[in-house]
């Protein structure tokens, strides 16, 4: 990342970046304004809610039907349960961390990590950057992992660009501290999931999406595993062309979260949910 004074504020002016950003306000804007929104937001709000969190689950490796996680009540100590359980889990929370996210964002994410794991807490490992040598479970990215003083000073890094503000799209924001800490993989488990929780809370605290109706997390699961894992290698890359590629990403993963919310504003208007 870069060391100017506002690099994310730099990175808008990435070829093709502001053609994302503009598609995807002006997509957001659309289903703010469906009639339905007016009446019944709450209810647009829980369930892209749900579907965000089947979403992120799905990419961790739990790709359960909507319905399945619906109906479930369960979470226990089955693999795939536990991970769905922790995506609802983070879902939930990142709407309480809001007002916290500008002031201390490292202590939000360390939440989020306790939140995660939940009831299956072992040792002094959860809600905590990792130590050097301590192991990190992250079966979907294989990506050379950081070494601890490396985490610990982008997550620094990361953190004050957050704290001093800036220009930047909300967009560029969220592409950036979803793919840092996709990079990073700060803490032992879960951190796929914290990183897709971090972006919701950026676009819902940067106003883009303040009702939280437009779940990034659907968009992200229905390109695919593939797509997904190809995009977070340009952010990896650190080339102009990479970057662009996985803001890009992240936009059309908004940009599908809004389609699936928009398709559930015209079920409930036609009294079909």
């Amino acid at each position: 990342m870069s060391s100017a004074s506002d690099p994310l504020a730099a990175l808008a002016g990435l070829p093709g970046v502001a053609d994302s950003v503009d598609s995807v306000r002006k997509a957001v804007d659309r289903v703010y304004g469906h009639r339905v929104m007016r009446r019944r937001s709450g209810e647009i709000t829980s369930e892209a809610a749900l579907r965000g969190a089947r979403g992120s689950a799905a990419l961790s490796g739990a790709d359960w039907a909507l319905e399945e996680v619906r109906r479930r009540t369960d979470f226990g100590a089955e693999p795939e349960a536990l991970t769905v359980g922790a995506a609802l889990r983070l879902t939930a929370e990142a709407g309480q961390l809001l007002s916290i996210w500008r002031q201390s964002p490292l202590r939000v994410l360390a939440r989020l990590h306790l939140v995660a794991v939940g009831s299956t807490a072992e040792g002094d490992v959860v809600g905590r950057p990792r130590l050097a040598g301590e192991p990190v479970d992250e079966p979907l990215v294989e990506a050379p992992l950081p070494g601890a003083d490396e985490v610990a000073g982008r997550l620094d890094g990361l953190s004050r660009i957050i704290i001093a503000g800036g220009a930047a799209p909300a967009l560029v924001t969220a592409a950036v501290v979803h793919g840092e800490l996709l990079a990073l993989r700060p803490f032992a488990s879960y951190n796929g999931l914290v990183a897709r929780a971090a972006e919701r809370i950026v676009l819902i605290n940067s106003g883009l999406d303040p009702k939280a109706i437009c779940p990034a997390e659907v968009g992200h699961a229905e390109q695919g595993t593939e797509a997904y894992l190809a995009a977070f290698e340009g952010y990896l890359s650190g080339t102009p062309e990479g970057l662009a590629a996985w803001i890009g990403h992240c936009g059309r993963a908004i940009e599908l979260g809004v389609r699936e919310s928009t398709a559930v504003c015209e079920a409930l208007q036609r009294g079909a949910a």
